[in-house]
């Protein structure tokens, strides 16, 4: 090297320190997407926390809809063929019944989101 030309600078290129990635998570995303039994255990856990939510929000609406005749006879019961129950189902129907179901549904949305956030945080080593 001649006195007029700087010395070359190598670059040094790698991980950087502080950003390894926990033991067990590294590959999950390419087990998942070449479909190694690793992966399809992955997927089978997140198909399974989905369907888990779905058969909760689902049975909670099959309670709700199913004791609404029990539900609309007990007027009658109580007041006996004098009164008309008209009025009552549709209050129970325009105030309970809607409100309920717009709760039951936003609570499976919002539990579907979480299964999805925490399947990614664990392909991803989060």
């Amino acid at each position: 090297m001649s006195a007029a030309q700087p010395p070359r600078r190598e670059v040094v290129t790698g991980v950087p320190r502080g950003t390894r990635r926990r033991p067990g998570h590294a590959h999950a995303r390419s087990e998942i997407s070449e479909q190694t039994p690793i992966g399809t255990v992955y997927v089978r856990s997140l198909m399974r926390s989905q369907l888990r939510a779905a058969l909760y929000a689902l049975g909670a609406l099959a309670l709700l809809v199913g004791t609404l005749p029990l539900l609309f006879a007990f007027p009658a019961a109580v007041l006996g063929s004098f009164s008309s129950p008209e009025p009552f189902v549709w209050v129970v129907l325009g105030v309970g019944v809607y409100p309920l179901m717009w709760l039951t549904a936003r609570w499976y949305v919002r539990r579907a989101e979480r299964n999805e956030e925490d399947f990614t945080g664990l392909v991803e080593g989060r």
